[in-house]
């Protein structure tokens, strides 16, 4: 996530303030879309840059089961479940707030195929063919890479996940950080850059 406008309490299971919820209107999948937001979040007001890059750069979602780590108010979530109609999509979050927001937008598009829930909530025995996100940078590279190394290795054989990162918050040590740190034979390699971000692809052998 890239914003420093954003209040830390975005990271907190309860946010701080009142949840008003208000109406958002954003292109997912190509499409207007008309959903819900509320504040206490990240990037309340629309779709932020990183999150726009990853979703216009990335390939299509394959496999049957699909996850977006740190779901906010759900674009990624969405657009894997419009991308991927007969696929689960599981999206996760410390936030309840996101968690009830991503659960209601996802009930506005008709999208029976999303479940939002927190990390701890989640079959520790799940694995995801798909990965999808926008990662917390700024909750400190200790708890980030606890998140990561809670997510990534539970890539499906086969499987991708696909990260944006800003380049200036620490975009390339982290691509190193993760080729060291994460399970032999899973690769790590920058897919793209654009503008001020790095997508960066991790894919676990068949």
């Amino acid at each position: 996530m890239d914003s420093q406008q954003e209040p830390q309490h975005y990271f907190s299971a309860r946010p701080a303030g009142p949840d008003t919820r208000r109406p958002l209107s954003v292109v997912l999948a190509g499409e207007r879309r008309d959903l819900v937001t509320s504040s206490g979040l990240f990037s309340p007001d629309g779709v932020d840059k990183g999150t726009a890059i990853l979703l216009d750069t990335v390939p299509d979602p394959e496999g049957r089961r699909l996850l977006d780590v740190g779901c906010g108010w759900g674009p990624i979530a969405l657009t894997l479940a419009l991308r991927a109609p007969h696929a689960e999509v599981l999206a996760v979050d410390v936030n309840e707030r996101c968690i009830a927001l991503t659960t209601e937008n996802a009930r506005r598009l008709g999208l029976g195929n999303v479940t939002a829930t927190t990390p701890d909530a989640v079959d520790p025995g799940l694995e995801f063919d798909t990965i999808w996100s926008n990662p917390p940078i700024r909750i400190g590279k200790q708890e980030l890479h606890a998140l990561l190394l809670r997510w990534l290795p539970r890539l499906a054989p086969g499987g991708s996940a696909w990260l944006v990162v800003q380049k200036n918050l620490g975009a390339d040590s982290l691509q190193r950080w993760l080729a060291e740190e994460l399970p032999p034979g899973f690769a790590v390699r920058r897919a793209e850059t654009s503008k001020s971000f790095r997508i960066l692809e991790v894919r676990r052998p068949a």
